[in-house]
């Protein structure tokens, strides 16, 4: 006997069965019985399962989502932090190396004591031209103090820029210290300047270009080494020769109190300087009778 699945989702006798040669038809009666809708699902043969994400699957995708997107986002601000880090580095390094540039040219270009225009190799403070005494000659400085300025070295070097529109030559006088800042409130150290006088022969008191080079500076030490040893201090006028054969500076950056941060390692330069003395007397020779 065959059975067929009818649309009402139950067996039904009847279906026509083949016997021998003949073919007959048996109809056999069956009492007809309703399913439930579950009853029905369960009877269906799919042919493929059907299969949905269960809320599980959905909340453990969504926290792998966003454990992923919190590191892409933290290395992405980190990338931020270290980017502006190192930008307000290279700002703060900038003036340093060119104060440091400039002052190792102007060194390695100093002029010995002597001449008409060479005054002192000074470590003691800045100098100036006297009033004139008859005579226009620029040699003899005399050591001033100048007004919020403080320590520092005095020297002259052939770096003056030579321009139709001054009458000035290359040999100028330059001066390195450490000044009080112009903005106080917002400073927690003092600025290290660069003087410059381009009129060694003027008759009355000369002046000087000051030049902010960096700020925020807590100390300027320059030491000078004879050939043997390291002096602290070095001045022509007092009995020093000529040049010194290296001058070491030492700058000590100054940091916020406010912020509680410590202080940097002290930044050195050192200079070696071209020490051949120069000199106007020529030896005459003669025989007498």
């Amino acid at each position: 006997m065959n059975r067929s699945f009818n649309r009402q989702n139950e067996w039904v006798d009847g279906a026509p069965e083949v016997t021998g040669s003949s073919s007959s038809f048996r109809a056999h009666s069956r009492t007809r019985r309703s399913f439930s809708v579950s009853e029905q699902l369960t009877a269906v043969n799919y042919p493929h399962s059907i299969r949905a994400f269960t809320l599980i699957e959905v909340l453990l995708a969504v926290a792998i989502f966003s454990i992923v997107l919190l590191a892409i986002n933290a290395v992405f601000f980190a990338g931020l932090r270290l980017r502006q880090q190192v930008t307000d580095n290279v700002e703060q390094a900038m003036p340093l190396n060119q104060a440091f540039a400039l002052l190792k040219r102007d060194l390695q270009n100093a002029v010995p004591p002597g001449g008409t225009l060479a005054g002192n190799f000074s470590s003691a403070g800045p100098t100036t031209a006297p009033a004139s005494t008859g005579s226009s000659s620029g040699m003899n400085k005399t050591t001033t103090a100048t007004s919020g300025l403080q320590g520092g070295l005095d020297f002259f070097t052939t770096t003056g820029v030579i321009s139709d529109d001054l009458p000035y030559g290359d040999i100028q006088e330059v001066n390195y210290q450490l000044a009080e800042p112009l903005d106080r409130a917002n400073s927690y150290g003092r600025d290290l300047v660069r003087n410059v006088t381009r009129n060694l022969l003027s008759t009355t008191t000369a002046t000087s270009d000051m030049q902010r080079l960096v700020n925020n500076v807590e100390s300027l030490d320059f030491d000078f080494f004879d050939g043997s040893q390291w002096k602290e201090t070095w001045d022509t006028s007092v009995g020093d020769q000529g040049l010194p054969k290296a001058v070491r500076m030492r700058l000590q950056m100054a940091v916020d109190p406010a912020a509680g941060q410590r202080s940097p390692q002290p930044l050195e330069m050192v200079v070696l300087l071209a020490t051949q003395s120069r000199t106007n007397l020529t030896q005459t020779t003669g025989g007498g009778q």
